[in-house]
């Protein structure tokens, strides 16, 4: 008897190839690996092919499994449209709406934000997934978010974009630092101290190592951490001074072992907006989230 393709089995196919391994495809699709390698077994036999090569080095696609891929993202796709498209046509506002959001925004205001519109609109689910700023740009061009969250910037002409909140950066230094009388710091003044930086490649590290660039000639940051809370904790143990946004100097910085000062420069009164594509119309549940967002 020949076995029927499944949606679902080649979704999690889909998540498995562009995650490169079966853990992090079963994490990415919240099932367990075991059901989701069996799901992959059923798919390849109702193929009649093999769809990776399987070894102790983790998995590699067939010439077979780059045709399905290649063909399972545009029916993935076309599948989730169909699912917006029925949702966007009953009366109620509900169906899933996909946020992607920067760090520094999901520690500040979004949660809060986010607390009220699940509780104005429980039909509607949120698919949250937390990537830098220039990730969340380029999912919402390409249609993988229908919102999202990040740093104030620059954006091609398709997509549209609403102030979030302020989110400007702090120099945060611990108690008895040489920086801690004063009233406001300059960049310079930071440089003259080891800097522990956050999130290596990211937004803020991008724009600290440019500007230090631009003051010194050269910039180079040799203590880097990947979180915001890892950064405070380097602080406290007197290993350097960091610069991070208000959100998360308050979230991680405010207790009395630490002095929050702002940085004078224009460019550290940072600002964090809301993006989506440009669509008209929208689905009612993406415009009542971007609406939320922006209250």
């Amino acid at each position: 008897m020949t076995r029927r393709i499944d949606p679902y089995s080649l979704r999690l196919f889909v998540a498995t190839a562009t995650e490169g391994s079966i853990a992090r495809g079963a994490a990415r699709e919240h099932i367990a690996a075991s059901a989701l390698s069996r799901r992959i077994s059923d798919l390849e036999y109702a193929l009649g092919v093999p769809l990776f090569v399987r070894s102790p080095r983790g998995i590699e696609l067939t010439n077979a499994g780059q045709v399905v891929f290649e063909r399972g993202l545009k029916i993935d796709d076309d599948i989730q449209q169909l699912k917006r498209d029925v949702q966007a046509s009953d009366g109620v506002v509900n169906g899933t709406v996909r946020l992607w959001a920067n760090m520094s925004s999901i520690i500040g205001y979004l949660p809060e934000r986010l607390k009220n519109f699940t509780t104005t609109f429980p039909h509607v689910t949120l698919a949250l997934s937390e990537v830098d700023t220039h990730e969340v740009i380029r999912a919402c061009l390409d249609d993988k978010a229908d919102v999202g969250v990040g740093v104030k910037t620059d954006v091609p002409a398709g997509l549209e974009s609403w102030y979030f909140s302020s989110d400007p950066l702090l120099v945060v230094v611990p108690v008895g630092h040489a920086l801690a009388s004063e009233r406001y710091v300059q960049f310079t003044q930071a440089l003259a101290y080891p800097l522990i930086g956050v999130h290596p490649g990211g937004s803020l590290d991008t724009l600290l190592l440019q500007k230090a660039k631009e003051v010194l000639g050269t910039a180079s940051i040799p203590v880097q951490v990947s979180s915001f809370d890892a950064a405070c904790r380097m602080v406290e143990a007197g290993l350097g001074i960091t610069i991070i946004p208000r959100s998360a100097a308050r979230a991680y910085a405010g207790t009395r072992k630490f002095v929050r000062k702002p940085l004078v420069e224009v460019w550290a009164a940072r600002e964090l907006w809301i993006y989506s594509l440009r669509k008209s119309p929208r689905l009612r549940s993406v415009e009542a989230l971007i609406e939320a967002l922006q209250d």
